[in-house]
């Protein structure tokens, strides 16, 4: 599958490649023909000279260590609860009749719509954070494994009575192979609603150490080389939690298409 999947990715990367060279051209051009104000935009060595400085000087790379523990920690409590509840209402339609419209109704609530609650149950520190994240996470995960788990075929549950299987073989060799698809498209959306929470926990709540706390600073200072350098790591982190869950699902879940 992975030689198939190649040639159909090789043209996808190249017209990446291609758009972000000629977005840094652009850049290079309006910065060299001042065609915008330096104030507002710095140009790409400027942001590489506050890099530099960052690595030898700063705390970027403390605070990339304090957002990455809060993002992950968040995710791991979110997408483990998300799992455990979503599983549970896909298995059980007695339990899905009654719990299942209240999961429906918190779906549908703006995301941070829950920062205020959280703050006043939580407080702003570190505790407040992770529970925005985990918050974030469970979302997609408890609505992918509810629907995988109870859209696993009639053919399948059939097959599995007629071989009188037990419960637990039921699940452990027909249900969650036929769940594993969408319950890796919940991670893949939880992971992604967790970092864009990581970012907004740490914009919205208190100010602490991590990357949310240096885009705070570099607006209160004006610090427009940090603020790019900032939003850039974000990205970059991002496309790297992106692609990492892309091949984890492709390695793991070799029967569903690329």
């Amino acid at each position: 599958m992975a030689d198939i999947s190649l040639p159909r990715r090789l043209p996808e990367r190249r017209a990446a490649l291609i758009s972000f060279g000629l977005i840094v051209l652009i850049w290079i051009a309006a910065r060299q023909f001042d065609l915008v104000d330096r104030r507002f935009l710095p140009s790409p060595l400027e942001i590489l000279e506050r890099l530099r400085y960052e690595l030898t000087q700063g705390t970027i790379l403390g605070d990339i260590g304090a957002t990455l523990w809060r993002n992950l920690i968040g995710f791991g409590i979110g997408a483990g609860a998300g799992l455990a509840l979503g599983a549970a209402l896909g298995l059980s339609r007695g339990f899905a009749a009654v719990i299942g419209p209240t999961v429906v109704a918190q779906r549908q609530t703006a995301l941070f719509a829950w920062v205020p609650l959280l703050a006043m149950w939580f407080g702003g520190n570190d505790t407040g954070k992770i529970a925005f994240i985990a918050v974030a996470a469970f979302q997609p995960v408890v609505i992918n494994t509810w629907q995988g788990f109870a859209q696993v075929p009639q053919t399948y549950r059939e097959l599995s009575e007629a071989l009188l299987f037990r419960r637990r073989d039921y699940i452990r060799l027909v249900a969650l192979p036929a769940a594993l698809p969408a319950i890796f498209t919940g991670l893949h959306g939880g992971l992604i609603y967790a970092w864009l929470a990581t970012v907004g926990s740490e914009l919205f709540l208190n100010i602490a150490p991590g990357l949310g706390g240096r885009l705070s600073e570099g607006s209160q200072l004006f610090h427009i080389d940090l603020l790019f350098l900032t939003i850039l790591i974000f990205a970059l982190i991002g496309l790297a939690y992106n692609s990492l869950a892309e091949r984890t699902e492709t390695l793991l879940v070799k029967w569903k298409r690329p």
